[in-house]
């Protein structure tokens, strides 16, 4: 019964997703600029760098990588902080509070149509795109299975990560610097812009051990794989269920010490 009440939330924000077709579109425009960009950058990279392979990766290699990671990036990133910003300087959280659904599950189910739709219409499509034109460079078998499990687990940490930056609000007040500082850290961090394989070992090791890389070279890394050994598999999903419940852990633990903090009109 539960469920079935979560579930209209999923439904709602499907269908108001289908009503803003424009931003869809101008996204779509803006991705493929983007990746225009992406293309000759690390085109030229490679041509300076005087050989195919660079840090086991070719250029084909790196241009999949980051297509997905671009295509991962639209699926997953969604406006949360800035919603829970707009909440409490609003005074509209109070009335949140009020409702008969924890503010966390009620944010995070609002949201969930958004990442039913960006799936279907943005990383489906890309996936399949990528798949023909480089003509099986992407392996097709039990990764996917393993994939799916692994997107999961990075929308569960990329969530909880945002919840975590939105409760800052509560005492700042403001959140448009600090969520620009986290959008920064996470793309870096997690290989979304840069292929981790290009940070020197001892910055790459520490970043292995952080949340971030959970996100999105984690899932990559999976899809990517053809045949993961037992022991790859473990350790990645492993690393993931980790943070998955730990992020999930503090992010709870932050918000119910620092609700005690929200006043509206100095109230």
């Amino acid at each position: 019964m539960k469920l079935k009440k979560y579930l209209s939330f999923t439904r709602a924000g499907i269908i108001e997703e289908m009503q803003f077709r424009a931003s869809f579109i101008i996204m779509v425009v803006g991705n493929l600029l983007y990746l225009i960009i992406v293309y000759f950058l690390w085109k030229a990279i490679y041509a300076s760098s005087g050989s195919e392979v660079v840090n086991g990766m070719t250029f084909e290699d790196t241009l999949i990588y980051l297509v997905l990671a671009t295509a991962l990036f639209n699926f997953l990133d969604l406006y949360v902080v800035w919603q829970i910003g707009r909440d409490i300087q609003s005074g509209k959280i109070v009335l949140d509070l009020c409702k008969p659904i924890e503010y966390r599950k009620y944010i995070f189910w609002s949201y969930s149509g958004s990442f039913v739709t960006h799936f279907f219409l943005t990383f489906l499509p890309t996936f399949i795109v990528v798949s023909a034109v480089t003509h099986g460079a992407i392996p097709l078998g039990i990764n996917l299975l393993f994939f799916m499990f692994s997107v999961v687990m990075a929308i569960s940490i990329n969530y909880s990560i945002d919840f975590f930056v939105g409760t800052i609000c509560l005492y700042t007040q403001s959140i448009w610097g600090i969520n620009i500082m986290k959008q920064v850290i996470v793309l870096l961090l997690s290989g979304a812009t840069i292929p981790l394989a290009f940070f020197p070992e001892p910055l790459k090791s520490i970043m292995y051990y952080l949340p971030f890389q959970s996100i999105y070279n984690a899932p990559l890394s999976i899809l990517l794989d053809g045949d993961p050994s037992v022991e790859t598999l473990l350790t990645t999903l492993g690393t993931q269920l980790f943070w998955t419940v730990a992020m999930l852990v503090i992010s709870k633990l932050f918000w119910k010490a620092s609700v005690k903090q929200i006043t509206v009109n100095g109230g």
